[in-house]
């Protein structure tokens, strides 16, 4: 049980000078002035310094690109078939990656692992509680599968078409490919449903049952597209086959604001401070999240782990509130609309009496570069101290 009193407190109504929090038994019990200390709580002094919700990484290949591994630690693409529904990132999340402990170095004590993107339908992603060194992941599992990974753009013809001579070799390809799986799913959904109402033996198909998650709207599919092009061929797909759809990094997001507003859209913007290596990245902005935030659109920022370090999370937002974001917004975008966008928004991503203790505490203003992180708490364990 924790009392973290007195401090700069972001709430779900923003900044609160002078509340505190009290944590029990994993969950937040208040959130207030003037809290009555309990007898078994450890108190801890944050006048001066800023409580947040413990921050939400809603992109990344935390634990299933290992850190500091090299080609050995590489286990988010499965290179075999462009389309692998039956794959999924638990089965490769390692436990022990360095990556967790960095993450909750830098306030961030939730990360979605997804798949890579060379893949046009990648696999299962699952999201997890950044656990340092846990002995098994299915410790730190909070939500599995959150929603299957799918991509269009330049990485699944570049992998495939150009430096294996496979299919797909453009992006007309790339959509055939992509209706074709999910027709042969559809079929799939089909005869199953007709051998079970008959009550005849029907013999299932790993791939075929988890692409079914998404025609049957259980799950999202997590579209990776940079280029508006790219992005609004994955609408028009998640359309003809009636699936909800997320866009990850959505590069060129402003380029279609109307269209993305219109059709109730959430993004995953990011990263937005490495080298435009490719082509499809020659229009990213830092003010990519504000523009779309200011459209109404529910925005959350990455990192996209390890392409950019995850503990950088918070200087990301800070970079969207220098290319024009609202401040409260940018704190949002990584705490609270990137739980609701997978789901998790009732459990984390705020500090709210019943919601997980899951807490950071800077010594600064989170936005600012300059600030250090020198509690994190997690499920209300002090897992972290500078």
């Amino acid at each position: 049980m924790f009392l973290l009193k007195n401090g700069n407190t972001f709430t779900p109504k923003g900044w609160t000078k002078g509340f505190s929090v009290l944590t029990k038994g994993g969950k937040i019990v208040d959130v207030s002035k003037n809290i009555k200390k309990p007898a078994k709580a450890k108190v801890v002094d944050c006048k001066g310094l800023y409580i947040i919700p413990g921050l939400v990484e809603a992109h990344s290949h935390l634990g299933v690109f290992e850190e500091g591994a090299g080609i050995m630690g590489y286990h988010y693409n499965e290179g075999s078939d462009p389309i692998t529904p039956q794959v999924r990132a638990m089965d490769a999340v390692f436990p022990r990656d360095p990556g967790f402990r960095y993450a909750l170095e830098g306030g961030i004590t939730t990360a979605v692992a997804n798949p890579g993107s060379a893949n046009l339908i990648g696999g299962l992603n699952v999201v997890v509680k950044c656990y340092p060194n846990a002995q098994t992941v299915e410790e730190m599992i909070i939500k599995e599968p959150e929603g299957m990974k799918f991509a269009l753009g330049e990485n699944p013809f570049r992998f495939y078409g150009k430096d294996q001579g496979k299919p797909p070799k453009t992006r007309m390809g790339s959509a055939a490919i992509t209706r074709a799986a999910l027709m042969k799913c559809r079929d799939y959904i089909a005869k199953k449903k007709k051998a079970k109402k008959k009550k005849e033996v029907f013999e299932e198909d790993l791939g075929m049952e988890n692409l079914s998650l998404v025609l049957n709207r259980k799950i999202p599919a997590r579209w990776h597209c940079h280029r508006a092009d790219d992005i609004l061929t994955a609408l028009r797909i998640a359309k003809e086959f009636n699936f909800k759809v997320t866009i990850e990094h959505t590069t060129e997001g402003h380029l279609i604001v109307d269209e993305l507003k219109k059709r109730k859209i959430d993004c995953v913007t990011g990263p937005i401070n490495t080298a435009m290596l490719k082509q499809e990245l020659r229009e990213r902005s830092i003010a990519l999240p504000g523009i779309l935030n200011r459209a109404g659109i529910r925005v959350s920022i990455t990192t996209d782990h390890p392409v950019a370090p995850i503990w950088t999370l918070p200087i990301l937002a800070a970079m969207s509130v220098k290319g024009g974001m609202d401040e409260v917004e940018a704190l949002r975008a990584i705490t609270i609309y990137p739980a609701q966008i997978i789901g998790l928004g009732k459990r984390i991503g705020s500090l709210e009496k019943g919601k997980d203790a899951d807490i950071a505490i800077f010594d600064g203003h989170p936005l600012d570069a300059r600030s250090h992180c020198v509690r994190t708490y997690l499920d209300g364990k002090e897992l972290h101290k500078m």
